[in-house]
């Protein structure tokens, strides 16, 4: 795969600053491409930014709430111009807003779409109006295996991840074309801040691997949970050439936790 990575590509990965979408951008810089890192928490983005560069990785920093349509276009116009064509989009940026129906607050319904649709949206529409003329370019979208198994209190959550799923296979199929390759990657637990967040004493990481019966979630067949790097390793895959022929797919990474469905 390192030969087929040589030469310098753009890539922008959204939700750069932690988790999932610092691990998609260490493994991207590290087969020679420019990473134009993309977050709200500009800090965060700053540290990976600085470290990569320290690693003699190309990368920069372009802080950006990703649900602000003209601030996604006004940023990746400066990438073209400033860093060059953008081959490749990875979506990661996402947030988890959990509640059962009863209790959910308006908010926390509109933030999740927000974030895990529309700024998919947002981000895909504006890259692929540049990827089309040259026709060329890999879009993939980092989903959840929720968006096929429901969840107790996270329907926002597994809506918005569902909705942000059928929309890249519709954009994969509009695209096909012009030769750009749509697929999505959906972890189930994984070891991020967003995880642990749901565990409620040190004994959280045993119980989402053996699983909830009361909450009727399946433990992990494979006994472990994801790490970030798992999900950028089949990231990277899909953009490389090993995956010229992958387009409107969705690749399921949670070690067996949804039976494969």
């Amino acid at each position: 795969m390192e030969s087929e990575l040589a030469y310098k590509k753009v890539a922008i990965v959204t939700g750069a600053a932690g988790g999932i979408g610092e691990a998609v951008a260490r493994e991207l810089a590290k087969k020679g491409m420019f990473i134009a890192l993309i977050d709200k928490e500009g800090n965060g983005l700053e540290k990976l930014e600085k470290e990569l560069h320290m690693e003699g990785c190309d990368a920069a920093a372009f802080p950006l709430d990703i649900c602000d349509r003209s601030a996604v276009e006004q940023t990746v116009e400066m990438i073209e111009q400033e860093v060059g064509p953008v081959e490749v989009l990875v979506n990661v940026a996402g947030v988890m807003r959990m509640g059962t129906v009863d209790r959910l607050q308006d908010e926390d319904w509109d933030e999740a779409f927000a974030v895990n649709s529309t700024g998919v949206f947002n981000l895909s529409r504006t890259v692929s109006k540049r990827m089309i003329p040259r026709e060329r370019g890999s879009i993939v979208t980092v989903g959840s295996n929720a968006a096929t198994t429901p969840r107790i209190s996270l329907s926002a959550y597994a809506a918005s991840k569902a909705a942000a799923t059928m929309f890249m296979k519709c954009l994969g199929l509009e695209l096909a074309q012009y030769n750009i390759r749509c697929n999505i990657v959906s972890p189930g637990s994984t070891e991020t801040d967003m995880l642990r967040m749901l565990w409620k004493d040190d004994t959280g990481k045993d119980e989402f691997i053996k699983g909830v019966p009361e909450s009727y979630r399946l433990g992990i067949p494979l006994q472990k949970l994801a790490t970030p790097t798992d999900i950028a390793n089949t990231v990277l895959f899909l953009i490389s050439d090993r995956s010229s022929h992958i387009t409107m797919q969705n690749i399921c990474v949670d070690g067996g936790a949804t039976l494969g469905i």
